[in-house]
């Protein structure tokens, strides 16, 4: 996520936006300022998740989203901030 979207309660948004929609990763925030989310679950709810992040709900103000879909890891467990 690019914008301004450190320190304004957005990783804590997003896990709650996760956890809802029963996926299981993290948010992290990044050294230039971004935050990187990476989610684990069932395509709709990661769609719904992408969306959400794009909308003008989010806390702070969020840029641009770049997304992509891989492989699932399989090894993440929870909703975590980091």
């Amino acid at each position: 996520m690019h914008g301004t979207v450190q320190g304004v309660g957005f990783r804590w948004w997003t896990r709650a936006r996760a956890l809802e929609l029963g996926l299981v990763g993290y948010a992290s925030n990044q050294r230039d300022g971004r935050v990187l989310v990476v989610a684990e679950g069932e395509r709709g709810a990661l769609d719904t998740l992408v969306g959400m992040l794009e909308s003008s709900g989010t806390p702070g103000r969020v840029d641009r989203v770049v997304h992509t879909y891989d492989t699932p890891r399989g090894d993440l467990t929870g909703f975590v901030e980091r």
